[in-house]
Order: structure tokens, then sequence, then C-alpha cells
């Protein structure tokens, strides 16, 4: 005797007169079926099976099913409960039971209309639950908002949905079966430490987490290299501020603090921030004393201590470099896509603890996300500024770069100015078929770029709150992207380039037809504007030269003063300082991970035209060469680029080398050499040295001398090609004369070791009488110890003055890099201890496995 469990019916009821006990024929009404067919009610009993029995069962005509009515059970006290695999009528007792927590698992409840049980479509439903409840997003619509939300994890965009946390986004449940290759470019990253229990505050404002990450090796738009993160610990809400430098640092928080304070009626109490003289000096502590604010600082060496700010830069790195990496736009967006990640972020990240957003939290209010787009998409830009003829375009093109900070608007990038405009008369176009290609250094014309004449906001507008709605309004000028992108984007009149002066020349990215020299000798000024920050009234910029030392490596230090009991992970790895680390996070955001085939790709890319600028850069330095015309009889040799990542002991890329080379095959001997023999260190030596220092328990240091084959003087008349894409406008069809070595010719190792043995012997060393590549100093009792192997050199001393005044003297002389304690030499990776020194190939080993997928 089967029944149907029917939720929508109104009553028991049966078509067959057997199942009925107690019978009695009553004509009472009828009932009506979806397709308007009617079945008369004949008659009335009771069912009955085993100790179950049900009442006021209907027997109507023609019937074929035997119906349950929910409703009518739930009258007599019963419960029913429906699941995937079945229905079950339970007790009413277990009611006390399940009350307790049927308010927060309930997604969804329909009101009882007479016996069914209705649901009101017509009216807005707020469903705190899984939007699968309706529909499933689609998962072309799951990755736009995935791109609009600035590649935010889906977990977190379906927990906004559940709990009605904002307002615009499609109530539905977003899935994606492929992962986002831009989130594995930018988001990739080791194991956390496990986290340490830390007293929680219990208000906004009450404990600010403070950083900053920096310098950025390519500069913003308005040639900013630093980023001031500010995190509040209640809220987790997120202010960030772009600064020339670090000593701008103190200005912006204090003008923050006072901000805040004012704006939220609420005291900062507390401030967190590690040892870093921006965050520790005279200035901020008069500041922080006068407020009564404490100050809690990290100790060394353990970002750790300050993990919610420091996790914090990464997740904005993270988001921004995938947001680069999806788009396509130049790195010199950085700053642009720093501020949209935080803005983005505010509204959209979820605090576990309050499970709201750090915006709503912050203010109270649920933020509207409706009007978010996807980062350097292309954009339509409606043209209200020029005197357009009847039959002009009225539209320029451009990318979408952010969210105003001072009204409700869009900020673009407009392809024709060159400038990054505020606007809401635009199109966006989310979806394009020809996606931008990565890095298009010939689209955005970079040396603009560099160098756009931002106007700086008005100071009314300075601390102006933006609302979370792009509204009307379009902006008579573009804002600099040291903008806040939290709530209340604000600025402090910081440091904008009002003006360029027009003699200046441009230093940046180089077109294939700029001469070599050219790009050597620019500099620009600006005249810097003063509102809040008096204290400079201008100042001037100039672009930097390299500095003799180079922090490219992280040098390995072991885990001292701290209790074996209070060290997280393992003890034997090395830990690095906060610039350090820093340094390291920032070259892997910057630093291109692959080499490109020719000087034609590698213009496309900002990391690879940097490169070869510093080359070019070391060339006029040392004086290599001179631009002539080709002498009658003469032959010029060819010149290539030759593109090499630089990785450290552990395989990490840490540099992009551009290295102009000379195609030396074509020399005659000569004509074009004569000697070429160079000695070279053999590894059997460089391991005696090590056996050596290992066993009167010195220190091993290394250097490495920049460009060394440049310093090497030439006898023979040699005639090179100009560099491609680096060819002089005026006379391209010149020559450059060389007066020192090339990399590439074959007599430029010869001339290199020449160059640096004479230096060393004039300074009182002797050459060993068997490998001559090892030189030897005596001071007294004392050895210093220098083995050589072509620009690379380790050395070793019972004094630590004697390598102290070796390195200072090699700085004099040439430019170096990497000077530190030996970690990585020849393939080898070296450990030392005050038990020895330890030799592995860790990474020899892991390069074999990856080449042949063991």
């Amino acid at each position: 005797m089967p029944k149907n469990v029917d939720s929508g019916g109104s009553m028991h009821m049966t078509g067959s007169r057997s199942l009925l006990n107690d019978y009695y024929a009553e004509k009472k009404g009828f009932v009506s079926f979806g397709n308007d067919a009617k079945g008369y009610i004949i008659g009335k009993g009771h069912v009955s099976n085993g100790d179950l029995r049900f009442d006021d069962v209907n027997h109507v005509e023609n019937l074929k099913y035997n119906l349950l009515s929910v409703s009518q059970m739930c009258d007599k006290g019963r419960i029913s409960l429906f699941t995937k695999q079945d229905c079950r009528i339970l007790s009413s007792e277990v009611l006390p039971l399940i009350g307790k927590v049927l308010d927060e698992y309930t997604l969804l409840k329909a009101n009882r209309v007479g016996r069914v049980y209705a649901l009101d479509l017509s009216k807005k439903i707020n469903v705190k639950g899984h939007p699968c409840l309706f529909s499933k997003a689609s998962p072309k619509e799951s990755h736009l908002w995935h791109r609009r939300l600035g590649h935010v994890n889906l977990k977190n965009m379906n927990q906004l949905v559940q709990h009605g946390l904002v307002r615009g986004l499609p109530v539905k449940d977003f899935k994606c079966d492929e992962n986002c290759a831009a989130c594995l470019k930018g988001k990739q990253h080791k194991v956390s430490f496990p986290p340490i229990e830390d007293p929680k505050s219990t208000a906004c404002l009450q404990m600010l987490h403070m950083d900053l990450f920096g310098p950025v090796r390519i500069m913003s738009l308005a040639n900013k290299k630093y980023c001031l993160v500010i995190v509040d610990d209640y809220s987790r809400f997120v202010w960030t501020f772009f600064l020339h430098s670090k000593d701008e640092a103190a200005k912006y928080i204090i003008n923050f603090v006072v901000y805040a304070e004012n704006q939220y009626s609420l005291p900062v109490k507390c401030v967190r921030s590690d040892n870093g003289t921006e965050f520790r000096n005279h200035i901020l502590d008069e500041f922080y004393l006068s407020k009564g604010i404490k100050r809690q600082y990290s100790i060394p060496r353990t970002p750790e201590q300050n993990g919610v700010v420091e996790r914090k830069n990464r997740t904005l790195i993270e988001s921004a470099r995938s947001m680069i990496a999806d788009s396509g736009l130049p790195l010199t967006f950085w700053a642009e896509a720093v501020n949209t990640a935080c803005y983005v972020q505010n509204r959209v990240l979820v605090n576990q603890t309050l499970l709201k957003t750090p915006y709503e939290v912050l203010h109270h209010l649920a933020p509207l996300i409706s009007f978010f787009r996807a980062f350097g998409c292309p954009c339509y830009i409606l043209n209200t500024k020029d005197q357009l003829q009847r039959f002009d375009s009225k539209v320029d093109a451009g990318y979408f770069v952010g969210y105003s900070s001072t009204c409700k608007a869009y900020r673009v990038f407009n392809c024709r100015t060159k400038i990054v405009e505020e606007t809401l008369h635009v199109k966006f176009n989310e979806s394009p078929k020809d996606p931008i290609p990565q890095n298009p250094v010939e689209m955005f014309d970079l040396n603009i770029l560099q160098y756009v004449p931002y106007q700086p906001p008005a100071e009314s507008a300075i601390l102006a709150d933006n609302a979370s709605t792009a509204a009307k309004g379009n902006s008579q000028g573009s804002t600099d992207d040291d903008d806040d992108v939290s709530t209340h984007l604000f600025r402090f009149s910081d440091t904008l380039p009002r003006s360029v002066k027009p003699d200046a020349p441009l230093a940046s990215v180089v077109p294939p037809t700029t001469n070599a020299d050219e790009i050597l000798d620019s500099s620009t000024s600006f005249d810097i504007p003063t509102d809040l920050f008096p204290a400079s009234s201008s100042t001037s910029i100039t672009t930097e030269s390299p500095s003799n030392t180079c922090t490219d490596l992280i040098p390995y230090q072991e885990l001292k003063d701290h209790p074996l009991s209070q060290v997280i992970g393992d003890i034997h790895v090395g830990v690095s300082t906060r610039s350090q680390l820093s340094n390291f996070c920032l070259y892997a955001l910057f630093v291109s991970q692959h080499e490109p085939k020719n000087y034609h790709v590698a213009l496309r890319d900002n990391g690879w035209v940097e490169a070869m600028q510093l080359e070019l850069l070391q060339f006029k330095k040392q004086q290599v060469w001179e631009l002539v015309p080709l002498p009658q009889g003469k032959c010029a040799i060819g010149t290539k680029w030759v593109f090499r990542n630089k990785t450290d002991e552990n395989g990490q890329i840490i540099k992009n080398k551009a290295r102009l080379v000379v195609q030396g095959f074509s020399q005659e001997e000569g004509i074009d050499y004569d000697e070429t023999f160079a000695p070279v260190a053999r590894l059997e030596a460089i391991r005696l040295f090590l056996a050596y220092v290992a066993l009167h328990k010195l220190k091993v240091f290394q250097m490495d001398v920049k460009s060394a084959f440049l310093y090497g003087k030439i006898k023979e008349e040699v005639y090179v090609c100009q560099p491609p894409g680096f060819e002089d406008n005026k006379h391209p069809d010149w020559v450059y004369k060389l007066d020192k070595a090339l990399y590439g010719l074959k007599q430029a190792p010869r001339a290199w070791y020449d160059t640096l043995s004479t230096f060393l012997l004039q300074n009182n060393f002797t050459r060993g009488s068997i490998d001559k590549t090892l030189f030897i100093k005596k001071v007294g009792q004392h050895k210093l110890l220098v083995q050589i192997y072509v620009d690379d050199i380790i050395f070793a001393s019972s004094d630590p003055k004697l390598c102290n005044d070796f390195t200072e003297l090699m700085k004099k002389k040439f430019q170096m890099s990497a000077i530190g304690e030996l970690q990585f030499f020849l393939g080898l990776q070296i450990k030392q201890s005050t038990h020895g020194i330890f030799i592995h190939q860790s990474k020899y080993t892991k390069d074999l496995l990856k080449k042949f997928t063991l």
C-alpha cells in the first residue's frame, strides 16, 4: 500500500475504498488538481499500518494515487523531514532538540496559508544561505566576477552572497572548474607559519598595524617607490599611501592618526610596527607621547610578530600581481593595481571573527559592489573636454585602472592623451575578443607615462569621503596613484610633480631608434607643492645611478639569541632581515621570469629594457668606446644581446641580466687579437682553499665585479657595430671604436686578468707560484687569501680588519656586487658555521630532477 507524501496537498486522500476503515459515505465537495480536473469526495475513513494511524482520509472518486498531506500531519503535531534519500515523519518530541539551531540553519521560510505552504516571490527575499537554492552561476560569469573583485577566491565570493554582506552581487552559487592562470602567477607561495595566539582588539582603531614595502624597482606613474600600509586590527580595514622615500612615512602616519580619530570619533590606542627608522624616530616618539598612544615593536628578524600587516602586504601584492598579469598592463601601473586591490579587498574580504566585510565593520553599512569592473579591461571614454568637429569620434580608447578617491567616478588611462583621468562617462568591455598583449610598450609609450604631469587635488578634497558607488561627475584633472584606496581614500598633499621642465630628457623605456649614449645623461626636476608639509618647499628628483654594492642575494644567517622552544620552524634554516625579505618579495613581483629569445621580445618587457639600460650605463662609466665613422679598409664586428636570469643559491630568480656581447668568431688572429690565454682557478683549487680556511676556522667572503671585462684595456684596434635596438639616430652607419674589452672578444679574459692582477700586485699582494689565481697578502702574523675565478672573488683572513680593508680597496677601483659571506660559488652551495664548512649541491640536484621530470 504505497502512499505518496504530498507537501502541496491540503488533505489525506485515496481512490481505494478497501484501504479505509470505519468508512462512511459522505459527499463533501471536490478536490482540484493541476490540470483543472476535479475529483469528488464520496466518503471518509482512517488508514492503519501497525502502530501508525492516519485519521480523516478522504475517499476521492477516480483518484489513482494515495496522497498524504504534510499540512494535515503537522496539525497532528508531526514533523516532516525531506532529504535526498527519503522523507521522514518525526515525533513532536524532537522539536526542542532542533529548535536551538532551527533559525541558524534555515535557508528559506514559506508561510502557511490555509492548508498549504506558500512562498511569495513577488517580494524581495533575503536568503542568508546557499544561493544554489535558486541558481548557479556559469563558469564564465563566475570568472568575470572573480576578476571584478580583484581575483578574490570563490569561497569568499560565496560567503558574501550567503550572509548578504554586499549589495549588487548576483545571488548565485559561484564555481569555476579551472584554476585562474593569473592567480597562479600572482598568488603561489610557500606554506605559512603556524598561527600564534595574540590578544584581540574589541573596537576599531584600538590597534593599528603598520609596515612599508619598497623600494619598487619600477616607479609608479607619479615616480613613487614605497607603499605605506596601515591595517586596523579589529575591522581589518586597510589604508595605503605611496611615498617617494621612507622619511615621508612619519608625516603620513601623524596626519592619518589625526584624520582617523576625527572621522570615526575613536581614539588610536596602540601602534605596532617593526624597528625601521621610518617608524622609530623622535618625530613619531614625541607625537605618540603627546597622544598617549602605546608603541609596540617587533624584535629584529621576526616579521611574524607583525604578521597582520606582513600578510596584508602579501595579499595586496599578490592581488596586484594577478590583476597586472590578467590585464597585460605594463608594470608602471603597479601602484594603480595596489590601489584597486586595497579598495576592493576592503569591501569583499570577510572578517572571519565577525563574519562581515572590513567596510561594514568600520562604517556599519554593507558595501555596494555592483559598479566594480575588471582591472585593466578596455574601455571607451567620452571626450567632453576637446572641441570636436561634427564627424570626429566622440570617445577615446583607454583602460580601467581603479576608482576615484575624491569623487564618484572611475579612474581610466586614456591611450590618446597618455594620462590617467577620472570620469563617469565611460563604457567597459570586460570580455574583449583581442586581449591586451603582455607588457605592450608600443601601445602605452612608457617614456610619457613616467612623467605624466599629475595635478594634486584641492585641500578640501584631500580628506573627502569616497562613497562606494560610482555616481555622476567628471574630474577636471587626474589624480596621483598614491591615493589611499579605502572608503576614505584621501591624501595629504604629498610631493607630487606639478610641472615638468620642457628641456628635461626622458630616461625610461627606450624605443629601438634611440642612441645608446642619450639614455645615460637624463635627469628631471620637479616643482614640489607644499600644503600640509611645509618643511620642504621644493626638491629635485634626479635619476639615480646604480650603487657600488648590490643586495640582490639574501645572505644566510643562523638563528641566534632565541630559546629553541620559541623558534618556529626549522632551526637550521637561515633567517633574513625585513629589508632583505621585502627586496626578495619585490624582486619576485617585478623581475621577469622568462628569458627572451632576442631583443625584439625583450623590448616588450620593462625589466629587460632596464637591464639593457644598465649594461649601456656601465659602458659609459668605464669609457669603453666612442662612436666614429668606420675607417676605410676596416671591418666592424657584430654585436648581439644575451639575456639571462640570475638566481640565488635556492634557484630563485633575483635579477634580469642583459649582456651586450661581441661576435668574436669573426675575429682574425694577428689583426683583431694576439694573446688570449688567461689563468682560471680549477675546482680542485677552490676545494683546497675552502679546506684550508675550514682548518683554520676562518670566515670566507665573496664579491663579484660588475661587468669585469669592461675594465680590461686592449691594445688592438677593434671596431664593433652599434648595439641592436639602440642605434644612433644621426649616425646609424657609424661604429664604435673599442678602448676596452667587451664580452665575446677573444682577448677579453686576458685583458681583465692583467688589469686585476696588476692592481693586486701594486697593493702588496704576491701571486701564487703554482696557482696564478691565488693572491696572498701578509700583514704581521696575519694573512689575507684571495682566490679569483674570472670576475668572482672569494677571500678570507685571520684578521677581520684585513677583509674589510680589502673590500674597501676593491670598491674604490671597481664596481662590486654581492658582497657578503660565501654561500654560492661555481655551482656549489656553501654553509659556514663554527663547526666547519659544509658543501652541497641541492640546487643542482633539484634542477636535474626537474629536467627529467622525476
